[in-house]
């Protein structure tokens, strides 16, 4: 592994340099790594009218892979830095060791241009997560660097074909090429919305499928921005876990909201009938946009929902709610302050947003102080708090929740790392402090993150 450059140990303190030393930057090399990523730029066609320039990838020649891990087994994976800019990669949504958690200064330094980084971690749950930089964000996800990860079960479900689809806008002229990836006064509302929606970097994808089979849909929503409303026309579908955690009763794939970081799989089964299509819909007020189309291909396999087996919980922790502390959030308009200091990681040169009443500086050396800090094995109640009428998915790392209760609406028992706070909702969820570390927290509205929504928890024994 390559060492801390002078650069990064002029703006770190002592202490905090010995701390990262002995943790995540000097990971092991003695296995090799079971995938490798190059981060990279190049030039790809979204619309047919010219490839867009200045795209960023994982890989050197087209869209983000899609890494496929097994639950329980250990992984490593190297990334490699072939930018001319610094970044960092963080698993959304893996309950993971903190020093490989991705988080530039809180976890690891930013990888510098040229250099390297290997991730080792054993993903305790499975299902459907994804993963992104969370150094220079903003601009890195604009430009591409976006890309699904699967932990399979260790049991086969039963599918014919597993099918990750990774959702997200992108803003493109009409030329094909980039325009502002965002624009101030949209930050300090709902964000800045996409102009060309994609599936998996394509413009209305379709997917031959066996006719009559069962496939698992994958989506992740890898926007920067959208909220959106999607469903399944044109065939049997069931959403069978939301947010990497299998649902305790299947749900109809209709009206199903998604914010950017959040994660559905859906059960399709694929229409009888040869060249039969089923859509992927984003619905709007405007009208219903297809997202993607699954063609019915061959004679049927005549596949039934019912032969599925069904998912397996992961081992998440339960609450004890009758001893749970009970912690506030507000997330709400930033205090009157400076705008945050330039960092390598970027900045948007704006505060509009805060967390308690305290706007994140940005991604630099600290030493910052937590939002609160939680015992180890302690279980805790969040109550998370919307002052402002604009939406925010609020993402935790390194832990998993239990939703509890709305003051707006009656919301099932599910467990989750991404929670969709509506406008002034009130909203409590309750977890096991069960991972040790820093851990960030913060709106996956990019704009909001990157304005002053964002912090850290702590988890000390």
């Amino acid at each position: 592994m390559p060492g801390l450059s002078r650069r990064e140990l002029l703006l770190g303190s002592a202490g905090t340099v010995a701390a990262f030393a002995a943790g995540g930057i000097a990971a092991s090399t003695a296995q090799a790594a079971e995938h490798a990523l190059a981060l990279s730029y190049l030039d790809h066609g979204i619309l047919p009218e010219a490839p867009t320039k200045g795209m960023m990838s994982f890989v050197p020649d087209g869209p983000p892979p899609v890494l496929r891990l097994r639950q329980g087994r250990k992984t490593a994976i190297e990334v490699k830095n072939a930018l001319d800019e610094v970044t960092s990669v963080h698993w959304h949504g893996l309950r993971l060791a903190n020093r490989m958690d991705g988080v530039p200064y809180l976890t690891q330094y930013p990888i510098e241009a040229g250099q390297s980084f290997r991730y080792e971690f054993t993903p305790p749950d499975a299902g459907t997560f994804w993963y992104h930089p969370h150094c220079n964000t903003l601009e890195q996800i604009a430009r591409g660097l976006t890309g699904v990860l699967v932990v399979e079960e260790e049991e086969d479900p039963g599918f014919d074909r597993d099918l990750p689809l990774n959702i997200r806008d992108f803003r493109l002229g009409g030329d094909g090429q980039f325009i502002d990836f965002y624009k101030a006064r949209n930050a300090a509302r709902g964000g800045t919305l996409g102009t060309v929606s994609t599936v998996n970097w394509q413009t209305g994808p379709v997917y031959d499928l066996d006719a009559g089979s069962l496939v698992r849909l994958r989506l992740a929503v890898t926007d920067l921005t959208r909220v959106g409303t999607y469903a399944i026309s044109g065939a049997q579908a069931r959403v069978i876990a939301l947010d990497s955690n299998p649902l305790p009763k299947p749900l109809p794939a209709n009206a199903l909201t998604l914010a950017p970081g959040q994660r559905a799989d859906i059960a399709l089964r694929v229409p009888d009938s040869e060249d039969e299509v089923a859509t992927l819909l984003l619905q709007k007020p405007s009208g219903d946009k297809v997202l993607a189309r699954f063609r019915a291909k061959g004679a049927s396999a005549e596949r039934d929902l019912r032969e599925l087996r069904p998912l397996p919980q992961n081992p998440v922790p339960v609450p004890d709610l009758g001893n749970a502390e009970v912690l506030d959030f507000v997330f709400g308009w930033s205090p009157e302050g400076d705008a945050p200091q330039q960092s390598l990681c970027g900045s948007l040169g704006y505060t509009f947003w805060s967390i308690n009443r305290i706007a994140w500086p940005g991604d630099r050396p600290g030493p910052f102080d937590p939002l609160a800090t939680m015992k180890l094995g302690k279980s805790y109640i969040l109550r998370l708090r919307n002052e402002t009428p604009n939406a925010h998915p609020i993402h935790l790392h390194g832990l998993s929740f239990q939703l509890l209760r709305s003051n707006k609406r009656k919301l099932p028992p599910l467990v989750t790392d991404t929670a969709l706070l509506l406008e002034e909702e009130t909203m409590d969820v309750a977890l096991v402090a069960d991972n040790p570390g820093d851990w960030a927290f913060h709106c996956h509205v990019i704009e909001h993150q990157k304005t002053g929504l964002a912090g850290f928890l702590r988890v000390e024994g």
